[in-house]
């Protein structure tokens, strides 16, 4: 049995992989919307964030070989506790990472190593921000942005009621809110900044599965600067792109293979 961490669409289509290798798969996610979504691929799983003592008892309990962290790459204390999981357990760990964005050092894009960063660097061109890094870590760029003279506070995010509850408490106007869910194409992007006249889009490296690139491509054609927050610094070990290379490990570690 391989427990997977999961939640994510291409988290899923590794899933899917892993079956149809012969692989008996548990996967946890933190929604109940990820858990219908592994459900319709005949998959089994747990909701809720565990704690890495939660982990190691879920894998103990359904006999796991393996645990594959395919968590986001910006969920860093999932992977952390996964690690720790797979340690305390003595379990092979093996991280599934989606491919990085192709954007690099293109004229308009500015990086900064963490939200608070990212935030400053906002505060300091003002305008209409478009924030598109989710409800997590709102308030970070709420209590720098609102309120500064010139300066409009986009809020992209999941059309949650969580969401739109935290958007109340934290002062942003419903006018100011999208209420969609992605990823979206470099076209429907281009119509959003253009309609809210966005003058700064603040992202997350998050991989080309995440539509970076069509965030990115479509701000930057209509000379809009943007904000990339760069993936946390990790450890991992051995980390894949593809199913293959997570195949392979798994070979190894449970197949003796290779």
């Amino acid at each position: 049995m391989i427990l997977v961490l999961a939640g994510t669409s291409d988290a899923r289509e590794l899933a899917v992989r892993l079956r149809a290798e012969g692989y008996p798969v548990l996967a946890t996610v933190v929604t109940d919307s990820a858990a219908q979504s592994l459900a319709e691929a005949g998959l089994a799983a747990r909701v809720g964030r565990l704690t890495a003592e939660q982990l190691a008892e879920l894998a103990a309990e359904i006999g796991a070989t393996a645990v594959v962290d395919a968590t986001h790459p910006f969920a860093e204390e999932a992977s952390r506790n996964a690690m720790a999981a797979a340690k305390r357990t003595g379990l092979p760990y093996v991280r599934f990472e989606r491919e990085r964005q192709t954007f690099s050092d293109r004229p308009g894009l500015v990086w900064a190593d963490d939200y608070e960063r990212a935030a400053e660097l906002a505060a300091e061109r003002r305008g209409v921000v478009m924030l598109t890094t989710g409800s997590k870590t709102l308030r970070i760029f709420a209590e720098r942005l609102l309120g500064l003279p010139d300066t409009t506070l986009i809020a992209r995010m999941l059309p949650r009621k969580d969401n739109m509850e935290k958007c109340e408490e934290l002062g942003i106007e419903q006018k100011n809110i999208v209420a969609m869910q992605g990823p979206f194409s470099k076209e429907l992007n281009a119509a959003l900044y253009r309609h809210y006249g966005v003058t700064l889009m603040i992202t997350k490296e998050s991989g080309k599965v995440g539509a970076v690139d069509e965030k990115l491509e479509a701000a930057l054609e209509l000379g809009i600067e943007c904000i990339v927050i760069g993936r946390p610094q990790i450890e991992y070990g051995s980390v894949h792109e593809d199913a293959e290379g997570v195949l392979a490990e798994l070979r190894r570690h449970t197949r003796g293979e290779g």
